[in-house]
């Protein structure tokens, strides 16, 4: 057991900002750091290969390996770096270009193997000849697949989970071949070979279903199987402001399942439509606001029945030992919350007597802002705690989740109930950050000293000198301004 370690819960892109400060704390505290990472991503690159191959939503667990792949500033070990690019490529945007560039790289033509030693060049090739083998034997006229922006990461992994039988497997397996530190662990929340989906329930009743479709919605970007020409008027995206009858939906739904079902992929017949689509085409940002506030987010089959599933023992153990736990900025609902609601994992979080730190957002996003609503940091924990109380089964107190949240000041920022959260036993502490350039509604973003600085504040340091110095550095870091928040 590590009494020291970190364990951070986050999703991919957001958190990757904070990589280097975690890594830093972690230096400081001469401790090990772990990332639980969600596999219920089914956007970008990720939902073809899901569609394809089954399997888990593995774009954010990629994205956090390939960040962790050290630097080399001196530029002395270009192989590293090539190593690096390698791995964070993605296809070209044109489907019959991507074809073409994939097979370069299969074939080790193409430039990003110039640094690469021969013998790392050949075993990184292994694995992208078994998924590309995997893909020349699953084509069918009414399904091949589709190249567009793919990431050569996500491929590299699948292909080493095919090979092994073992997601756990694969990301050693990249993390070994790449050097990732050896006291930093990349841990799926699930650790499994099937596809694991979450729907979200609005408070006005609406049921959003898969990740995609909750955080960045988007058309499909590949074509969708044609309807016959009299149902045509019942196909196209169904908008979330405009209530479909019951008949209309279920005409609807029919259509769909007829359709997909004729389409020969790795996906169950009878399995939701909108779990089966490709939706490699996606902005993660200005999406239309939710018509009501998410309530609650739970787990899926194929067929839209509610599971429970159980988290990775790998997740659980790591919790158990934890000297501290983070919730990282990014996605609430589909990057945090999904790690959450898993079995045991709130009773495990709740019966650890540690730190366990919110990192508020910077600014709202899709999830935490409905028409007319925006969420505050309150919302942020009640979320976390009503999360880990549906793990247990059983209501428990905020403070046995959360008993630290470090926020920003500024425009855009999430309004922060100090005098609330502080009856609920959880502890505010403002720093410094920066503003947001450019972007719509504002925001802000933190200053990597001043949170580095917060953080070892509250876990306390490794020269143990006590309370007072806590207290002195937290008010040396607190954002001073007139206006009361």
């Amino acid at each position: 057991m590590d009494p020291s370690r970190i364990v951070v819960f986050s999703g991919g892109s957001a958190a990757n900002n904070l990589v280097d400060i975690f890594g830093k704390v972690a230096h400081d505290k001469d401790c090990s750091l772990s990332y639980i990472i969600p596999i219920s991503d089914n956007g970008g690159s990720s939902s073809e290969l899901i569609r394809v191959f089954g399997g888990p939503g593995i774009g954010d667990v990629r994205s956090r390996l390939v960040r962790l792949i050290p630097e080399d500033p001196t530029g002395k070990d270009p192989e590293r770096s090539a190593i690096k690019m390698l791995f964070n490529h993605r296809l070209s945007s044109d489907p019959s270009e991507a074809r073409v560039e994939w097979l370069d790289i299969v074939e080790a033509r193409h430039d990003l193997w110039t640094h690469i030693s021969s013998s790392k060049r050949e075993l990184i090739r292994s694995f992208l000849n078994t998924i590309n083998l995997e893909i020349v034997k699953r084509a069918r006229p009414s399904s091949v697949f589709n190249f567009q922006s793919a990431s050569v990461g996500n491929l590299f992994l699948t292909g080493a989970r095919l090979f092994t039988g073992s997601f756990e497997s694969s990301i050693y397996l990249l993390g070994s071949i790449t050097h990732i530190p050896p006291n930093v662990k990349v841990i799926p929340a699930i650790n499994s070979n099937f596809s694991h989906h979450i729907s979200a329930g609005l408070e006005n009743g609406t049921v959003i279903t898969g990740q995609n479709s909750i955080s960045h919605p988007s058309p499909p970007s590949g074509p969708s199987p044609t309807p016959p020409e009299d149902e045509t008027h019942a196909s196209g995206p169904v908008r979330e402001d405009i209530a479909e009858s019951p008949r209309t939906q279920d005409r609807r739904i029919h259509q769909e399942l007829s359709l997909h079902d004729a389409v020969e992929d790795a996906n169950l017949p009878g399995s939701l439509p909108t779990l089966r689509k490709q939706y490699i085409n996606f902005a993660k940002t200005h999406a239309a606001d939710l018509p009501s506030r998410i309530s609650r987010i739970w787990y899926i089959n194929p067929y839209g029945q509610e599971i429970r599933p159980a988290a990775n023992p790998a997740a659980l153990q790591t919790l158990y030992s934890a000297g501290s736990i983070i919730y990282s900025i990014g996605s609430l609902y589909t990057s945090i919350i999904p790690c959450l609601i898993l079995r045991d994992v709130g009773s495990t979080i709740a019966g650890r007597s540690v730190p366990k730190i919110l990192l508020l957002n910077g600014s709202t996003d899709r999830e935490t802002r409905a028409v007319g609503i925006e969420f505050g940091a309150l919302d942020f924990v009640r979320a976390i705690a009503d999360a880990c109380d549906s793990s247990r089964g059983k209501k428990g107190k905020c403070s046995d989740y959360v008993t630290h949240v470090i926020h920003l000041h500024g425009e855009g920022t999430p309004q922060v109930e100090k005098e609330d959260l502080a009856e609920l036993g959880v502890e505010c502490v403002r720093i410094y950050g920066r503003k947001v350039e450019d972007a719509d509604g504002g925001g802000m973003l933190y200053d990597g000293m001043a949170l580095a600085q917060a953080l070892q504040a509250i876990l306390g340091r490794r020269d143990g000198r006590g309370d007072k110095v806590r207290r002195n550095t937290l008010e040396a870091l607190v954002y001073t301004s007139p206006k009361k928040i």
